[in-house]
Formats: structure tokens, C-alpha cells, sequence
């Protein structure tokens, strides 16, 4: 789990706005897309490995993934999202 601390700074490296941890409900979403091999990250690179944690932009339209711990903030690893999770 993130530390509460480094979540209140962390921002998206794009249009520095506020990120939030993704809910289970989008975890299991995204993770079901990407079984499906349906995940492509900003850089067009296909998202095999299923996310245990992630953080959303909060507008909504990117996540940004967690591994091991760590927040993986760069924009070509960003996976787009519907504007609706």
C-alpha cells in the first residue's frame, strides 16, 4: 500500500493534477481488459501483467500502474480510461 504522505504529493506529470488510488471496482475492470488483451498503455505498448494497485488522474481518464510499491509516473506507461470509471 502507497504511503498516505507520497499519495498527497504524487500529481499526473501531464496536467499536474491530483491522483487518487483506484477502486477495487476499476482494478477489477482494468485487470479483465487486460486478460483480454485489450490494455494498450500511452505508448501503443500492449498491458500484460495484471495491476495490484494504481493510481487514477482525477479526471478520470488515466491510471497510472503500482509496482511494488512504487508509482510508475511516466506518460507512456499511463493506460487510458473511459472518463466513466
Amino acid at each position: 500500500m502507497l504511503d498516505p504522505d507520497l499519495l498527497n504529493i504524487l500529481v499526473c506529470p501531464e496536467t499536474k493534477e491530483a491522483v487518487r488510488l483506484a477502486d477495487e471496482r476499476t482494478l477489477n475492470a482494468v485487470n479483465a481488459s487486460i486478460a483480454e488483451g485489450e490494455v494498450r498503455n500511452r505508448a501503443g505498448e500492449p498491458v500484460v501483467q495484471p495491476l495490484q494497485e494504481a493510481l487514477i488522474r482525477e479526471d478520470g481518464a488515466l491510471l497510472y500502474p503500482v509496482r511494488d510499491g512504487i508509482p510508475v509516473m511516466l506518460m507512456d506507461e499511463a493506460i487510458p480510461l473511459d472518463p466513466s470509471h
